[in-house]
């Protein structure tokens, strides 16, 4: 557990960070634990526009990476759109963080961990070099089609989940702010083409980090 000190036991999310090591150091006695100050990678999108496939389709086939869905640390608990999601990001920020100290990448697959506003000010996000967003995006029309074909169990037939789910996906679109989001265009893209566009995309954030 980074987040815990070695010499003084003080548990500190917000360590400061030295980047000479990269040591990340501890606020109270100022012990510097040196870590892997990693580039985290995220793959994002409005529902339907194909991020689990995607996941699914390229575990196995990407081996210098951790492949994770966000969806999967999903609990009542953190519905909490009144402080915009905060744990359940910075939970996944600290999930990431660990497991990058093993010397592998983690791509991160989910919706709204591709909203940089949403991990850029988070207090976990100091424990990464750089983060690199990519964003799965499709028409409204294919949106519409892919959420009406889904199981009822689900919900995504509702018409108040689409609209909201076309306004994320008519919001990546438009986006342009920095960090910049990456585009890639699943409407009528095979679902092998698109893994590979996704698959290259990660081997270029990597080779960009080093």
């Amino acid at each position: 557990m980074m987040n815990v000190c070695f010499q003084c036991g003080m548990y500190h999310a917000d360590k400061i960070i030295d980047p000479s090591g990269p040591f990340a150091v501890c606020p109270e006695c100022g012990y510097k634990h040196p870590f892997r100050q990693s580039p985290l990678v995220i793959v994002s999108g409005a529902s339907g526009t194909g991020k689990t496939t995607v996941c699914q389709y390229l575990l196995g086939k990407i081996t210098q990476a951790v492949l994770l869905d966000s969806d999967i640390l999903w609990r009542p608990e953190f519905n909490t759109p009144d402080i915009n999601y905060r744990d359940f990001f910075e939970t996944w920020l600290r999930v990431c963080k660990n497991i990058s100290q093993s010397g592998q990448l983690v791509v991160l697959f989910g919706a709204g961990v591709g909203v940089p506003e949403n991990i850029e000010n988070r207090i976990e996000r100091r424990y990464f070099s750089k983060i690199h967003y990519l964003a799965l995006i499709c028409s409204d029309e294919a949106l519409f089609e892919r959420l009406q074909q889904r199981p009822v169990w689900r919900g995504t037939r509702e018409s108040a989940y689409i609209e909201e789910s076309i306004r994320f996906n008519r919001w990546f679109k438009t986006y342009d702010s920095q960090p910049a989001i990456k585009l890639i265009d699943t409407t009528n893209t095979p679902l092998e083409e698109t893994a590979r566009q996704v698959a290259s995309w990660v081997d270029e954030s990597v080779r960009l980090s080093d």
